[in-house]
């Protein structure tokens, strides 16, 4: 059994963000074989691939080394990039089957875009209780979607941050989940990009993620209105690694782009 890790939204090796990538499967494994492999493997996410009758469409499954989550953009990418370039699947679009319904994934000049639902954040009267305290820096506004959105005052205080993450995986305020906070703000005039952010991610056992497809889906939507026009570009700012999203707002959906290279093939000696 063969199983990737591939670089998601990076154009080069040893950018972007992590994922081991599993060939397809002709049933899925039992739950505790996957949080098995997935804590083994010990990146933000493992993807589990289940084939159908359709050959550009798989069931897809994300484990982080402790729990299943919900909605995971790098391992996605990282997905549509291993049928496309490693196992020889032959199609312009391939169609993922999740728990947050069907996601597209298309060849999309040097890289791929993604077809995720857009999550527009609402704006929070007042800071949760305890953000500032774990951020150790003062929010200029929040909003919550499925995470917090913490907007810094500028980009300098993006890079600069440094929470305490033990303090910020009790974090909640209006936010869908716990412990899952993004910091931004507007890149500086001399950036290639629209905006900077940082994604901290405790409640799901990540302290910080290098690059993050999810996040993107509430910060699409929050800066296309902002910026006032539907594509906008983000640098996740994780040192040493991060990584470069482009996002499109349409209607209900977004659109997110990005780059992704193989860097380690594997062969798993152990049977599911």
């Amino acid at each position: 059994m063969r199983q990737w890790t591939v670089d998601a939204f990076a154009p080069a090796p040893f950018r972007g963000n992590p994922a081991c990538v599993v060939e397809p499967f002709d049933q899925w494994p039992s739950d505790g074989w996957m949080q098995a492999l997935a804590k083994e493997n010990n990146q933000a996410e493992t993807a589990f691939l289940l084939r159908t009758a359709d050959p550009a469409r798989f069931g897809l499954r994300w484990f982080t080394p402790g729990m299943e989550v919900d909605l995971c953009g790098h391992a996605t990418l990282a997905s549509a990039h291993v049928l496309l370039t490693e196992t020889g699947v032959d199609a312009a679009t391939v169609t993922f089957d999740t728990r947050s319904g069907p996601l597209v994934v298309s060849r999309s000049g040097p890289g791929y875009e993604m077809d995720f639902p857009a999550d527009p954040p609402r704006r929070c009267a007042t800071a949760p209780a305890g953000l500032a305290a774990a951020l150790g820096v003062e929010p200029v506004e929040v909003w919550a979607g499925r995470y917090l959105v913490a907007v810094l005052a500028d980009a300098a205080a993006v890079h600069a941050v440094s929470p305490d993450i033990r303090a910020l995986a009790f974090v909640q305020g209006d936010a869908d989940e716990t412990g899952q906070v993004i910091v931004c703000a507007l890149a500086d005039a001399s950036e290639d990009v629209d905006v900077v952010d940082r994604f901290f991610a405790p409640g799901c056992g990540i302290d910080e993620d290098p690059a993050t497809g999810s996040a993107h889906c509430i910060l699409g939507p929050l800066y296309a209105d902002r910026l006032a026009r539907p594509t906008v570009r983000f640098r996740q700012v994780f040192p040493g690694r991060g990584g470069d999203i482009e996002t499109e707002v349409r209607a209900d959906r977004v659109l997110i782009r990005g780059q992704a290279v193989t860097v380690i093939e594997s062969r798993l000696r152990l049977a599911s």
